[in-house]
């Protein structure tokens, strides 16, 4: 073994040792663990293409790894900060708060407002209606639409769940400064616009059919 190899596993070591993943008693998994975390986090994701001689934006490939990353962490942090609201765990919530922000919505106007598939969203609403939270009535002017809206159980866990939300939403928001989150939201906004067009009115067209929207 060269000696050189020890001397970079040792820095390495003091490395691990010196970061923030570092607790008393640690094992080789957890220097292991860190060893692939950092690995992953300094590597670009184009480099693989590249390998392959693909042609590749660097910016707008980073920009999708941090997306799904967020979007990971997300969920963790939201199961986390409303630990003590199981029911509203999930995407559940999301689905709560809209209808307090709109308090009478159809199901597919529910479901489109959260972004999400059809199934996915009625999955969502049957778990909300089977824990009491919300109610379907028939629409008054569609009989054969039904309209969604808050119980008394559910106005009571919107009420007691903003504080554990509030707190979520700031930790989710990092350690940013006012202005950067101000800038942050402006550009997170004119993004999820930007999607929300594709979702409402692109939704059935070929990945290569949306690109003459971002030329």
């Amino acid at each position: 073994m060269e000696t050189s190899f020890l001397i970079n596993l040792l820095l390495e070591v003091q490395e691990y040792e010196h970061s923030k993943s570092f607790k008393n008693h640690a094992t080789i998994e957890d220097f292991r663990i860190w060893l692939n975390e950092k690995k992953y986090t300094t590597e670009s994701p184009t480099k693989l293409f590249k390998n392959e001689n693909h042609e590749v934006s660097f910016t707008e490939n980073e920009i999708c790894k941090q997306v799904l990353l967020l979007g990971r962490f997300s969920k963790q942090m939201i199961r986390k900060g409303l630990s003590d609201f199981p029911t509203l765990a999930n995407e559940e919530f999301t689905y709560l708060y809209r209808l307090k922000d709109e308090p009478s919505l159809t199901k597919m106007q529910l479901i489109e407002r959260n972004g999400h598939e059809k199934q996915t969203g009625i999955q969502i609403i049957k778990r909300l209606l089977d824990d009491g939270l919300i109610q379907e009535t028939v629409d008054e002017n569609d009989k054969r639409a039904k309209r969604l809206t808050l119980t008394k159980k559910g106005e009571e866990a919107f009420h007691q769940s903003v504080e554990k939300v509030n707190t979520t939403s700031r930790i989710l928001s990092a350690n940013l400064k006012n202005d950067e989150k101000t800038k942050l939201l402006e550009l997170l906004k004119k993004v999820n616009d930007f999607h929300y067009t594709l979702y409402t009115e692109y939704k059935n067209s070929e990945i290569k059919e949306l690109l003459h929207l971002i030329e």
